[in-house]
This record gives C-alpha cells, structure tokens and sequence, in this order.
C-alpha cells in the first residue's frame, strides 16, 4: 500500500518528508520520491526500489524547500520504473496518488486529443493534467479541484502540489485513507497518523469523499458535493501500539476499510488494469503443462482457496484440489506429473502450509507461493511468487489479507484461461474490467455501518448461528462462522445449503439466527429454496444479497444486507467485506477485544 505525506512548514521539508516516509515503510512499496517548492519553483526527486535509494540522490541532488510532498508507491498502473515513480508532474501542478483512477484511460485519452503529453503509463498522471488544464482556463487551484473531483472514478488519496503556491496543498480522499496534521503555524498530510506521529499532535481525519484546501493556518474542507464540511480534530497518543488505528476503534476495523487499497495494490499481480494485458507468475508460464493444482492452505487462507477452486476449474479448466496443509503434510499423497502445489499463507511463515508445500516438492511439484511477505520462508523456497499487496495487517482476524488473496486467486484464474484458450477474450476483458472497478464497490460495501445493527444486536444475544451458502457462496458461509467464532466465541457453524436437510436444519428454531448468502446469479433459484426451508423452521433469517437477489427472495422480518452489484465471479469478495463487519460489529456489541482474541496468534509457527 502507498505511503503518502505533504508538508508546509517554516523549515526545509524534505528531511521531515523522508522521516515520515519511513513511518510508512510497513505499508509496502517500490519506489519513492519527492517534490518541494523553493522561491516558487517546483523541483523533483524520484527513484525506484527502497527510501535509501531516494537518500542517496538527495544527498547527490538536495532539495531545498518549506513546501513539498512525497511518496512511496506500490505498482498499479505501469512498472515499478523511475519514469513511474510519484511525483508525477504536468505544467504546475506535482500530485501523489494512492489507490486506482478506474476512468483514467478515457481521461488519457481526451487529454492527448487536447494536446497533453503523457511522460508516464500510470493512471496518476491524468489527475495532474486535469488540474494544470483548469489552471491554465484561468481557475483557481480550488475551483480546479472542485471541478476535478467529480470527474475521477475509483478508490483513490490525493495530495497536490502547485508551482507558485508556496502556502496550499490540494488533498482528497475516496475509499484510501488520508489525514490532515496541524501544528503551530505548519500544515501537514499523511497517509495516517504514523506518518504525523513526530510532527504533530492534532488530527483530521477526511472522512470519505472528502477534498480539502490545506495553508499552513489550517484546512477547508468540503465533501464529496462541493459543499464546506467539518471535521473533527482528534489529538492523537504517541503510544506505538494506537498510532496508525486513527480515528478506528480497533486495527480490525481500519483494516476492514483499508480493503480498497489493499485489493487496488494486488489487482497487478497477475493482470495490469490498465491495458488489460496478463502475465503469469513461475512456475506457471506454459499453462497448458500444467496437469492439475493443488493449494494447501490453512483457515482463512484455506476458504480463500476454496472459492479459487471454482475459478480454476470455470474460468481455466483445470482441475484443481484445495487440502487442509495439517492433513495433507502427513498423507500419502499422489499427484501427477507437471502439476503445480499453491501454498497460501498471509505472512509466509505458517508452519504447517510450510511443511505441507515441502511434502509437495517431495512429490515432484513445482510449487507458487501466495504471500503477503516477500522474504517470507514459503517466498524463499518457491519456484515463484504471487504476492498480496495489502500491507501488514496487525488484527489477528484476517481481513484485508484475505480479500486480497481472493482478488490475486481471480487474477491468476483469469490469466490462466486465457492462456489455455479456455476464456474467451471478450469475457476476459469484461472480468478485467470488473475487478478494475472492484476497489470502489467494496468502499460501497463498508460504507455503511448502520444498516448491521439490528442484525449485529440480534447475534451478540445468540449462542448458535447458521450460515449458509451454495456454490462461490459456499466458502464465504464458512469464511464469515469462522470470523464470528473467532472474535465474539459464539458458537458459528457454514454449511453447504443443499446439505442443510442431511443433518444441521434439526438445530434450527427460532433462537438460531440463519445467515443465507445468496446473490442473484447461477445458484440463486437453489438457495431460495434451502432458505424457504430454514424459515419454515423459525430461524431468524439474514439475507446478504444484492438489489436483484433483495428484491425476489426476501420477505417481512428477513434482515437484509444489501450488497453492491458486480459480475457473479466477484460477488465472494463483497460478502467477505459484509461477514467481517457483521463479525466486527457483533464483537463490539459484545465487548470482546476484535483485535486480540482469545487463544489465537496471528501467525501460526508450530504445530
């Protein structure tokens, strides 16, 4: 995840900048660089790989300055290029760009048939001509960004630095997490308060839609209409173990929200948003040798797995087995020659997905690790590495790593079949596209907390719940009882809707809530039915759908929780947002600590 920071102060910035920037070094990243005004004038230090790459060249090229931004970036759009690093620059105007432009390749494209010329592939740049266009039609910095702001699309923070204007930054923020510093007679930006931490105290946070006019005396801002807000000012702890919460009751829940950005940064792993185009990861360039796939993984990794299977096999066709890595390291297990052992596991280190992925390298597979962490032992000792992008995450519930392994599973899955010849171009594209838009309708879903507390009141009271699911929504069933027992200890059991009459519909009455997921799509018609029967029963009914599903399936007394709609292929990565919330909410409700539940570490490393 990006790292962003500004600064106006009354001494040189770029030794403030750089220190904030190293704040941020545990979101993640490839490249830095930094911009500063001096006497007016707009100087620029860019450089690809780590923070002492960008020190050695200020130490050969000093920036002077009291005004100024930065940047770490993790590659979305383009390489991870000196050309690509941030600041991008266009006439005046320098910005710093966390998250996806999702319209930028229209937006490119009108801007060039206007005469601008693009130094860059990222969607960033589009955001710094827009300014500069307005600029130059004789707006105001402010009624350029009041202009700009709606014609952006996607899950973005923006922090603007203008040749000539030594006492304003131009900060906005959708979906990607932005704060505002104030000190005594200075004005600072980051992307949360680990980055303030040592230059001030007080804090704004911009809350979502938000865009702001930022002097040193202090900061307008407006909403997502235009119109003047207010924010309130929150004096942050120097305690390491709030700084980065900011304004969240608890790490789960900023993590919840940080998902835009953390499936944003992912999104590239395998497919590039921008052109569409695909690449695959080693060991599984020749896809069509590739005999079968075998992942091992462990609890949320694993139901991450699960749903990846039913990509594999629709969009890729190819057969594929998702195995408990406890149960599959101490097997006799037979695989065939030239398949490929996937072992996920967020932070690398998972003893028993470790051993699980040494029993299949003893078996003659090649092995793709699926990680967060890039120096992780699974990363070492892969063949190659399909990395998440969701920077590290400190609640023991996973949250965002999860829907970031699920966004890199669909791109894989997306890029395997168009190798293979088995997806069909058009209906390739049409996915790509999708999942380009998949940051903003995930802030869509954790927009709105309100909507869960009638269902979150009724859950902290029970002593069992039911979830069910069919087909892609069969794993989240499981994913979501597995939140739910993690962080509030209800008992919470997933099912296979159609196995509810085998055995579990004789636990259901009317103290058992019953938590249907079913969207409108291939195995709608199904679930309604299985639903129909557990309400017969008297179970509390719970609908997480969408519009069309909301609209056909629930009935007086259901609560439902609406989902934003997107392509059916996508839909498990929005329920994974909505079972977090109703998990996390039910949690609060309850008292429980969300972040540091009983009895669970956040790395499993024994056995």
């Amino acid at each position: 995840m990006c790292g962003i920071v500004g600064a106006l102060a009354n001494r040189p910035v770029a030794p403030l900048m750089m220190e904030a920037l190293r704040r941020l070094e545990y979101r993640g990243y490839d490249s830095a660089g930094l911009a500063t005004l001096t006497e007016g004038h707009m100087a620029i230090r860019r450089a690809p790989g780590k923070l002492s790459a960008l020190s050695d060249l200020l130490e050969r090229e000093p920036l002077s300055g009291a005004s100024g931004i930065g940047h770490t970036r993790w590659a979305t759009h383009g390489p991870p290029t000196l050309k690509n690093a941030h600041p991008h620059r266009a006439g005046r105007v320098a910005v710093v760009h966390n998250g996806i432009i999702e319209n930028f390749a229209a937006l490119r494209a009108e801007l060039i048939a206007n005469g601008r010329v693009f130094t860059s592939d990222t969607d960033t740049e589009a955001v710094a001509h827009l300014i500069d266009l307005a600029l130059e039609t004789g707006r105001t910095a402010e009624q350029a960004m009041a202009e700009t702001m709606p014609r952006l699309r996607g899950a973005f923070a923006l922090v603007i630095l203008i040749e000539g204007e030594e006492d304003l930054l131009l900060a906005a923020r959708r979906a990607s997490p932005l704060a505002i510093g104030l000190g005594e007679g200075e004005a600072f930006i980051g992307s949360d308060a680990m980055a303030l931490a040592p230059l001030t105290r007080r804090i704004i946070y911009l809350e979502d839609g938000d865009w702001a006019v930022v002097r040193r005396a202090g900061a307008s801002l407006f909403d997502e209409t235009g119109q003047p807000v207010e924010r309130a000012m929150s004096i942050s702890t120097v305690s390491g173990a709030l700084i980065g919460k900011g304004n969240y009751r608890h790490f789960m829940e900023k993590e919840i929200f940080d998902q835009p950005d953390a499936i944003a940064h992912t999104l590239h792993a395998v497919i590039d948003p921008g052109t569409g185009a695909s690449t695959l990861p080693p060991p599984m360039e020749q896809a069509d040798q590739v005999s079968k796939i075998t992942i091992v993984a462990a609890g949320t990794s694993y139901y991450a797995s699960l749903v990846a299977r039913y990509w594999f096999e629709s969009l890729a066709g190819i057969g594929c087995e998702v195995e408990v890595a406890s149960e599959f390291r101490d097997r006799d297990v037979v695989l065939p020659e030239g398949g490929v052992v996937i072992a996920v596991s967020q932070s690398g280190e998972s003893l028993d997905t470790l051993m699980a992925m040494r029993r299949g390298r003893a078996a003659g597979q090649r092995i793709l690790g699926l990680v967060n962490v890039p120096e992780s032992t699974i990363a070492r000792e892969s063949d190659g590495v399909l990395l998440t992008r969701a920077g590290p995450e400190f609640g023991v519930a996973a949250t965002k790593t999860f829907t970031a392994q699920l966004t890199a599973f669909l791109g894989l899955a997306i890029a395997l079949g168009r190798a293979r010849e088995h997806l069909a171009e058009a209906r390739a594209l049409e996915l790509i596209a999708a999942l380009s838009a998949l940051p903003a309708r995930v802030a869509e879903a954790v927009s709105d907390q309100q909507a869960f507390a009638p269902v979150t009141h009724m859950l902290a009271r029970a002593r069992d719940v039911l979830y069910l699911g069919r087909g892609l929504s069969y794993p989240m069933a499981l994913e979501g009882a597995l939140k739910l027992k993690e962080i509030t200890y209800i008992h919470a059991e997933g099912y296979a809707a159609g196995e509810m009459k085998h055995g579990p519909i004789a636990l259901i009455d009317e103290a058992v809530p019953v938590i249907g997921l079913a969207p409108s799509g291939p195995w709608f018609e199904k679930t309604v039915s299985n639903l129909a029967e557990a309400r017969a029963r008297g179970g509390r009914m719970v609908l997480i759908t969408d519009a069309e599903g909301a609209g056909r399936l629930a009935v007086d007394g259901d609560h439902v929780l609406v989902l934003p709609t997107v392509d059916p292929m996508l839909t498990p990565i929005l329920q994974a947002v909505h079972v977090q919330l109703l998990a996390y909410l039910t949690a609060v409700e309850k008292g429980t600590d969300a972040d540091q539940p009983r009895n669970l570490a956040k790395s499993v490393t024994v056995e």
